[in-house]
């Protein structure tokens, strides 16, 4: 475990990622805004979590950084897109 009390990325496939309740509410925003752009299979850029969120910019780094480094979401190249997760969307 980290300082903070987190579980480190590696492994995470194997556990369960734990509820989304563990989550801070600017770390939800920023979930929720990766997750929609991803219904189309496109990872999310800062500026566009941004201005979906109306969120800085910093804060939207520091949200995705956390997400990222709890294995939640994944780094490509400069935008995220969602890591491991057991929910799906029905429509």
């Amino acid at each position: 475990m980290r300082d903070d009390g987190a579980r480190p990325a590696e492994g995470r496939a194997e556990e369960s990622l734990g509820d989304a309740q563990e989550m801070s509410s600017r770390e939800m925003t920023v979930y929720e805004a990766v997750a929609t752009l991803n219904v189309d299979e496109r990872p999310a850029t800062v500026s566009e979590i941004a201005g979906m969120t109306e969120l800085p910019e910093d804060d939207v780094r520091q949200a995705l950084g956390g997400l990222a480094d709890g294995g939640r979401l994944v780094r490509d190249g400069e935008a995220y897109k969602l890591g491991a997760h057991d929910w799906g969307l029905d429509y």
